[in-house]
Order: structure tokens, then sequence, then C-alpha cells
């Protein structure tokens, strides 16, 4: 793959489109395991250049551009599968704009589709409940 990219024009390759987003997401989740997917059917997930102003200012933070992705709702262990009257659906925010940046930023050597799947499960972790910690602490037993 890496032979393919020299002689690349870059200059002449525009960034992805919400559009090419929104296909990665919804290839990285069909990619998913089929049972994982069954427990989020019907939860959207939306791509946004990123995250409005009240959102940043909930979660506390100054700038767009910390923030690749959200889970918005209540997760399963908390009643999420069954909303109350008034409350508003479960969803999953990715922010291309954000996650371009950390792309763009990244020396690790992943693609922007490991990118978009990391966040992707990372959300859909919390629809199931779990804290950044327990996300945390799951993917470092996971790379060890």
């Amino acid at each position: 793959m890496a032979a393919a990219l020299i002689g690349t024009d870059w200059a002449a390759c525009p960034a992805p489109s919400l559009g090419d987003f929104e296909q990665m997401a919804a290839a990285a989740f069909e990619a998913l395991p089929s049972e994982f997917r069954a427990l989020v059917a019907g939860v959207p997930c939306t791509v946004a250049e990123f995250a409005d102003d009240e959102t940043l200012a909930e979660m506390g933070l100054d700038s767009p551009f910390d923030l690749m992705g959200l889970f918005q709702g209540i997760g399963l262990p908390q009643g999420g599968a069954m909303p109350v009257t008034g409350q508003l659906p479960n969803q999953i925010w990715l922010y291309r704009r954000a996650i371009l940046d950390y792309w763009a930023e990244s020396d690790l050597g992943e693609t922007l589709g490991d990118i978009i799947t990391h966040v992707l499960v990372h959300e859909i972790g919390h629809h199931f409940g779990f804290s950044d910690d327990d996300l945390e602490a799951i993917e470092a037993s996971a790379e060890e």
C-alpha cells in the first residue's frame, strides 16, 4: 500500500467530505461483529463538521478540535433502550474536522479509516454505559 502512495500528488487530493465520512462511518459500522451492531440498532450516527457551541460549553471544552465524537443520550444500563416521553433519542456524533485534524497531526501510522472506526467504537461503548476510563482500560488490555 505504501508503495502506491509514493508519488501521489497530495496537493491535488481534496479532504474527505461529510458524505465521504458518512460512507466511511457506515463501512466501519458494517465491519463490526453483527452481535455488536444489533445492540446499537436504531441509534443514528451523524457526521458534522464540529460539535455545536452548546455541546462544547457543556463539556467544558474551549476548542471544537478537542471533540472527535460524542454519544448523546442515556446508555443501555441506565434504561436508554426505552426512551421516556420528552427524552431525545440516543445519537452518536462523529466530527469530521476534529478527526481530520487528529489524523493529520498523528504520527502513529493510523489510517483515517482506523481513526473513524476507533471513535465510532468508543462512542458505541458509551451507549453500552462504559465511561472513558472503562474504555481506556479495555483498549489497554486489548493492546497487551
